[in-house]
């Protein structure tokens, strides 16, 4: 698929299996966030939308303005973290390389990169926006 042509019409009939839309302050500013510290590729970049890709994921940004006639408009709180509880899992993302490069882009490590009992590496890094991202990869098999 063509991200950076699709018409709206079309890339909402493409969505299939479950979606992920972030509401931010500042549609630009969140996707250069997230193309420098993770790689992500953002396509239709406006101030109101973006579509971006990690990988196979496919997800969508929309500024809170348009959201103007959403219920889910009054509940967003006005200074972040925005999605408290929610983790946005990015998986085969290498937690150290991403936890050097969030705060220059001016993100927050709330976690260092650690090794966990449940086999993976990961740091928690908040966006500018408050959003939890939780860059991980997979730690070798145990031999023996």
């Amino acid at each position: 698929m063509d991200y950076d042509s699709i018409d709206a019409p079309g890339f909402g009939r493409s969505l299939r299996g479950i979606g992920v839309n972030l509401l931010v302050r500042d549609v630009p500013r969140q996707c250069a966030f997230l193309e420098a510290v993770f790689g992500m590729t953002a396509h239709q970049v406006t101030r109101d939308f973006a579509i971006l890709r990690f990988g196979d994921a496919v997800f969508q940004i929309h500024a809170d303005a348009t959201y103007h006639s959403n219920p889910l408009l009054d509940l967003l709180p006005e200074a972040p973290p925005r999605g408290a509880g929610v983790e946005l899992r990015l998986y085969d993302c290498d937690p150290d390389a991403v936890a050097g490069r969030a705060e220059a882009a001016g993100g927050v490590v709330l976690a260092v990169p650690v090794d966990k009992p449940h086999g993976l590496r990961e740091a928690y890094i908040l966006c500018p926006d408050g959003y939890a991202w939780v860059p991980s990869r997979p730690l070798p098999s145990e031999t023996g």
